[in-house]
Order: C-alpha cells, then structure tokens, then sequence
C-alpha cells in the first residue's frame, strides 16, 4: 500500500495546477489518504498490544477520527456547515454500525467467544450516551422555545461540555484509573478452542459468546 503515496504529489499537483478539476482532485486525496491511515492504524495496535485493549480502544476512538476531524475543521473554515454535519454523522454511522458490525461478525467467525474489556465498554458506552443526549438537546431546546431561544449559545456551551468530558474521560482512563483499562489477555489457543456455552450468551466475566 506504500506505493500509494505517489498520490500525494499528484494531489499537490493538481491542486496548484488544476483546482477547478475537483473529482480529479477528490480521488487523488482519497487514495494518498490510504497509507496514512494504515500507518495510524497500525500504531494504534502496537499501542493496544503494549497498554491493553481498554486503552487501545481509547486511542483507536480518538486518532480513527483524526480525518473526521480534519474535514470538519477545513470545512468550518470555509462556511460549509452541512458538510461538517454530513462528516459527523456519517462518522457516527459508520462506526456505531459499519465498525462494530464487522467486527462481530469477523471475531464471530474466527472464535467460538469473543472478550472485551467491561470497563471500558462500559465507560465509552456512557460516553456516548452522553454524545447522544448533547445532540439531541439544542434540537428540544429549539422546538420548546419556538425558535426564539439562544441556540448558539446554547451550542457552544455543549460543544464546550463535550470537549471537557471527553478530556475528563482520557485522564480516567490514562491517568487515574488506567489498571482497569488494561484487560486480560489470553494466547490465541486458548481463544480459540470451543465453548460448552450456548449461542449468543453474555456472562458477568466480561464474555460474549457468538455462534460457532
């Protein structure tokens, strides 16, 4: 895949050259983008196998949507709102159900029991929740208020909630309490040998067990 990054002088190129080309230019982006994000994706399971899947997930979570974010950011800059909401909501789509669903699926091919570590699930579901809620408020706020209310304000107030909780919800887990994002690791021999269990039952020591 290292053989993509020819595309990222094209891209220069074609963005100094040829600006008005813009499907030339988009695809030329998204294939220099590639080895980029491997690269990132590879370091992030380094960082996993060194710190634990409670961490590496973390990491995963924050630097998977580093191109998110850098879309959003450029987009803002320009005044193309329903870009950023497009951006984000696609990013929660795609890995609420894209993300996830593949990786069930692909773990329930392989492993008769797939493991995860219950506090940060936990943790991060909760973070999400939170999200959730945080999207959903201007939107109540605004049909109560009969769109007289201050919802910019309300906006920036949320967005900066937002920021601090999640900056509050890394030093939980890298900092305070980081023992409990550690998890357990098994050889994959013992992942792999087969269940007494049945399909589909989930157990209070933090398994999951998918059909065989």
């Amino acid at each position: 895949m290292i053989w993509l990054l020819i595309f990222f002088p094209i891209t220069i190129g074609v963005e100094i050259f040829a600006p008005e080309r813009h499907l030339l230019l988009f695809v030329a982006s998204s294939l220099a983008i590639l080895p980029f994000a491997r690269w990132m994706g590879d370091a992030t399971e380094h960082l996993a196998a060194h710190f634990g899947e409670g961490i590496g997930g973390l990491l995963n979570a924050t630097f998977g949507n580093a191109a998110e974010l850098i879309i959003a950011l450029a987009a803002l800059r320009a005044g193309l709102y329903d870009i950023v909401k497009a951006s984000i909501a696609g990013s929660i789509i795609g890995n609420v159900l894209l993300v996830l669903g593949a990786a069930m699926l692909a773990g329930g091919i392989r492993y008769q029991e797939q493991h995860f570590n219950a506090v940060a699930a936990r943790s991060q579901a909760t973070m999400l929740l939170l999200a959730a809620i945080a999207l959903i408020l201007p939107a109540c706020y605004q049909a109560a208020a009969n769109g007289t209310g201050d919802l910019e304000r309300l906006s920036v107030a949320i967005s900066i909630v937002l920021l601090l909780a999640y900056l509050a919800s890394l030093a939980f887990a890298l900092i305070t309490h980081r023992a409990l994002f550690v998890g357990s690791h098994q050889p994959d021999e013992q992942k792999g040998q087969p269940s007494k269990a049945g399909p589909w039952r989930c157990w209070p020591e933090r398994r999951w067990a998918s059909p065989g």
